[in-house]
């Protein structure tokens, strides 16, 4: 534990500047020769200038062995990392290619796999579950394929923490309002929404491990989370990498979400000394954009689940990107009832507005389906 007296960060090598600027790497399997070459032209067109070192690039494209996938480690988190290999056929379900791309994903330590298939298209996959297809050939499928990258790599990710041992002595064992986040969590748990985390540590080592886990923010891999105001600048939220239905110790479990600051991209996180906390959960951008806007939201919720007629952000920016946490607080602004607002995050699931999470869960468990849509 660190000093009672002095904030806790944990910061990375700091946020690379946007630059618009790729490099390819890697040592390239045969049929990804023509796709590499397209794809290196098609991020000409769209304004990215090739770098000479790939340390400088905003964007790397590492192209993959899939029998001996090596990965590239960025010196910087602001590094988006693509990893694309190759296949002769395409999946032949959401949960085939989900099994295929996430081991290639966490064994490269990229932000998002992509696996092409020459005459079929390429199919990506992301840290969030996510699994869609881009169905072209030749120019058009390197065109599209940049199309999503390009705001992708642009996003800035909002993950560091600086933990300031100020929480109020009352608040170190909770309050009421921890006490109905961990109702709800064990609530979401009897419903099966919170799907089983892919076993990353089956395909990592330690090294491995532990360099996942700083490059994106994580505790571990968890899908969902809640949250609920405590105050005008405060809200409790459940935090990164622990199990949603097992929300026991306040302070580690659930954290006081309670600063941001925007110029170090990091969050505040009031702490008791006398508990080591988890990190904060990536979605914490995202949650305190809303409750910054909208002062009358009382809780939020999110989970990998989906409703029908709900608008829904165009990109699925990746969790944790300020990029992600603007366009859905501007799509809760929309809403003709902000308050008690659902919606969608392209390929990912709902984020859901309410006066407290048992009033969300009561109104929207009829109507939720366990099934994403992906596009």
């Amino acid at each position: 534990m660190s000093s009672a007296t002095e904030p806790r960060s944990e910061t990375g090598r700091g946020q690379q500047a946007h630059v618009a600027s790729y490099a390819l790497t890697g040592c390239p399997d045969p049929r990804l020769e023509g796709f590499a070459a397209a794809l290196s032209a098609a991020l000409d067109a769209a304004g990215f200038a090739r770098a000479l070192d790939t340390k400088e690039a905003s964007l790397v494209v590492n192209l993959v062995d899939v029998a001996d996938p090596k990965p590239y480690r960025r010196g910087s988190r602001g590094t988006f990392v693509a990893g694309v290999f190759a296949q002769d056929t395409p999946p032949a379900s959401f949960d085939e290619g989900l099994r295929q791309g996430y081991p290639m994903l966490v064994r490269a330590l990229a932000n998002v796999a992509l696996c092409y298939v020459p005459g079929e298209g390429v199919f990506f996959t992301t840290m969030e579950r996510g699994h869609y297809s881009v169905r072209a050939d030749g120019a058009a499928l390197a065109a599209a394929v940049v199309e999503r990258l390009d705001p992708l790599a642009r996003s800035r990710l909002v993950i560091d923490n600086d933990f300031v041992p100020d929480l109020e002595p009352e608040l170190w064992h909770g309050d009421e309002i921890t006490r109905q986040i961990s109702a709800a969590g064990e609530r979401l748990d009897r419903l099966g929404l919170l799907p089983a985390p892919f076993p990353i540590e089956e395909l990592l080592s330690e090294r491995e491990l532990r360099h996942v886990k700083r490059l994106y923010g994580i505790g571990g891999l968890s899908y969902g989370n809640l949250s609920a105001r405590k105050d005008t600048n405060r809200f409790w939220m459940s935090a990164s990498g622990v199990d949603k239905g097992k929300l026991v110790q306040p302070g580690r479990d659930i954290l006081l979400i309670s600063g941001y600051e925007p110029d170090a991209a990091r969050m505040t996180i009031s702490v008791s000394p006398e508990i080591e906390p988890l990190r904060a959960s990536v979605d914490a951008i995202e949650h305190w954009m809303i409750y910054q806007h909208h002062p009358e939201i009382g809780a939020i919720l999110h989970v990998h689940a989906w409703m029908d007629g709900i608008a829904a952000t165009d990109i699925n920016f990746p969790c944790g990107t300020a990029e992600l946490a603007t366009a859905v607080s501007a799509l809760i602004a929309a809403e003709p009832d902000p308050l008690h607002a659902v919606v969608g995050l392209r390929n990912h699931g709902i984020t859901a507005t309410g006066e407290n999470l048992e009033e969300i869960l009561n109104r929207i468990e009829p109507t939720l389906r366990r099934h994403v849509p992906m596009s």
